[in-house]
């Protein structure tokens, strides 16, 4: 299965259309403009919100909240790292792996491979790809990438 992930070129804020594998839009991703840290939103078609990742505020390196409702799913948290980002990841059991700046990393639920992220290249505005085997997964998957990005992006 596959989510396809576009970035709306013209906002103000990081905002997100995800597709399906046919190019059915699946959810709408939306950061919110004046606040303190990233609070971005993920909702559904019908515009129910479904998940969302918050900033932890007064962290010496990025640390953000995963929640789908009231429930808090995971945690990522930047690492101090030279060269390359580093996140230290605490999400369903999942570990991650593979070149965040270059967009091309798997996602492991213990030996086994959960979901590839990767990046389209020569498309108008940014369009990440999610290919994931358990549809069980999908918005999990979702929430993970947006987090990741949401850390990347950061300017703490």
């Amino acid at each position: 299965m596959r989510l396809l992930i576009k970035q709306r070129v013209f906002s103000w804020t990081d905002t997100y259309d995800v597709y399906d594998e046919n190019e059915n839009a699946k959810y709408f991703v939306k950061a919110e403009f004046f606040t303190l840290g990233h609070q971005i939103h993920v909702y559904d078609r019908n515009k129910n919100e479904v998940g969302g990742i918050y900033q932890r505020l007064l962290t010496f390196l990025p640390a953000f909240e995963v929640k789908m409702g009231d429930r808090t799913v995971g945690e990522i948290q930047k690492k101090f790292a030279l060269f390359t980002p580093k996140y230290e990841i605490d999400y369903c059991g999942w570990r991650v792996e593979g070149d965040f700046l270059g967009w091309d990393y798997d996602v492991y639920d213990g030996c086994c491979v959960t979901a590839h992220i990767s990046k389209q290249l020569f498309r108008w505005g940014d369009t990440y790809v999610i290919d994931f085997q358990n549809p069980q997964d999908e918005l999990l998957c979702l929430l993970l990438v947006i987090a990741i990005d949401a850390a990347n992006c950061s300017n703490d």
